[in-house]
């Protein structure tokens, strides 16, 4: 789910590995941390799914901007509808009543 949640964004602009920590916590995700992020972030560029530039920042070492490639918004596409599906079945799942008393079963 992180790798579909860091293509979407990425999909929507381009950012560097802090900031996109930053609006996953904006977006409530406030338990996803940086040390599972910038991994996630690698692997994702291993696989083609992102590509990176780095630009100099007036504050300390330039930074690494992550932005969607043609694979990785081919991924988004695949990913987003697997995910509703499943979404879509486990609701169905949780959404039947319960009996009054799963006692004895």
């Amino acid at each position: 789910m992180l790798s579909l949640l860091l293509l979407h964004l990425l999909a929507e602009h381009e950012s560097y590995g802090y900031e996109v920590v930053q609006r996953l916590q904006g977006a409530g995700f406030a338990d996803v941390l940086e040390g599972s992020v910038y991994p996630a972030l690698a692997r994702l560029q291993r696989e083609g799914r992102v590509e990176t530039r780095l630009v100099p920042s007036p504050s300390g070492p330039a930074r690494k901007y992550y932005r969607l490639s043609p694979a990785g918004r081919a991924a988004l596409t695949s990913g987003t509808a697997t995910w509703t599906r499943h979404a879509a079945a486990v609701d169905a799942v949780l959404s039947r009543p319960l009996p009054a008393s799963a006692e004895g079963h």
